[in-house]
């Protein structure tokens, strides 16, 4: 019996995105708009019945926002539109970038790479739709293709993807990287998910709490003061007092953690999650076979509020030359393929309830 997904693919165009919104395509489950932003930007927002996520087509197929069942997923930041820039500092407001994928992390003074390396920003080659069922049921999917080639240095192609189905406020965000260099690539790849800050949220992993390790170094862009540092302290001696989000004046500046031993259930999946104080949540699982690290990431300032419950990575967010020391920064021979998915997004209280039951079933 023939199990792979029925699908029709659409290209994209820059042409389709000019001026203001205006309908792509519409069925009883979805809706597609394209725009460009005032900045000259691109965007594309896939639309169910519960809310819609804004892709930046050829923007290193960034999520910009998300938005479900009302609810504001993305971090307070001081954009009011995503901006051209070659780096992600340069537009620093949106949902989710792809970090890396030859260097990831805050650079130290003897690395060489912009923070997060070259894909948040990639100038992507070709932008497309696909609109399908598989064995999950109808979906809409947004998919790219980046081409990165240096002569006398690294070819790869990236393809990220976005996909949304019908009735729920989770989506897939994926990531395929193929080594086209005849010899072997360095590979580093978080997915930054940039959540919204919540006073009084609370930090849930389900199948058990994760060790967690404070960050010992301090990048170039923190600047600690005298009560960061003692927090920071306490944290190192006991990392789960950051269980719940009720003290914002120390996240500033950011306060970031490791974790180790992060536990998966049967189907090889680790669930993590930032609960509402009315029961709704954040939600995020992924494959640790994938990604081999995670980080946690909060800060609360008067321009940038967000609590990033987990990054799932390959490497911790350090910067090249410190992962490289580390024996974190994976290898991909000539040929070779990586493949990455995380599904993340929102559920109402009546849903964490049910995934509550679930989890306590085993």
């Amino acid at each position: 019996m023939n199990s792979s997904p029925k699908k029709v693919t659409l290209a994209l165009y820059p042409e389709q995105f000019s001026g203001a919104e205006k309908t792509l395509l519409e069925s009883a489950d979805f809706r597609v708009l394209a725009w460009t932003y005032p900045s000259g930007v691109k965007a594309l927002a896939l639309e169910n019945n519960r809310g819609r996520v804004v892709v930046l087509p050829y923007q290193g197929q960034m999520v910009w926002s998300a938005v479900f069942d009302g609810c504001n997923l993305t971090m307070g930041n001081m954009f009011s539109q995503p901006r051209p820039s070659p780096t992600v500092l340069g537009t620093y407001g949106c949902f989710m970038f792809h970090s890396g994928v030859l260097r990831n992390g805050c650079p130290s003074p003897q690395d060489d790479h912009p923070i997060h390396g070259e894909m948040p920003c990639a100038p992507m080659d070709r932008a497309w739709l696909e609109v399908g069922e598989d064995a999950k049921g109808v979906f809409l999917r947004v998919g790219g293709e980046y081409e990165y080639v240096q002569g006398f240095g690294d070819h790869y192609r990236a393809c990220p993807s976005v996909t949304l189905r019908a009735g729920t406020a989770l989506f897939d965000i994926g990531m395929d990287v193929s080594n086209l260099a005849g010899k072997p690539m360095d590979l580093m790849y978080m997915a930054h998910m940039n959540y919204a800050y919540v006073e009084q949220g609370q930090f849930v992993e389900p199948l058990g709490v994760a060790r967690a390790r404070m960050r010992s170094s301090v990048p170039a862009h923190v600047k600690p003061t005298p009560a960061w540092s003692a927090y920071m302290a306490d944290l190192t001696e006991a990392p789960e007092r950051l269980s719940t989000l009720d003290s914002p004046s120390l996240y500033d500046p950011e306060i970031v953690c490791f974790f180790d031993g992060v536990k998966a259930d049967a189907n090889g999946d680790a669930h993590f999650v930032l609960k509402h104080p009315h029961g709704e949540a954040f939600y995020t699982r992924y494959k640790p076979e994938q990604f081999e690290h995670a980080a946690r990431w909060v800060l609360h300032n008067p321009d940038q509020q967000v609590a990033a419950f987990v990054l799932p990575a390959t490497c911790e967010p350090e910067g090249y030359l410190a992962e490289k020391a580390k024996g974190h920064v994976r290898t991909l021979d000539a040929g070779q393929r990586a493949v990455f998915s995380v599904t993340t997004g929102y559920v109402s209280a009546a849903e964490m309830r049910r995934l509550e039951a679930q989890w306590a079933e085993g």
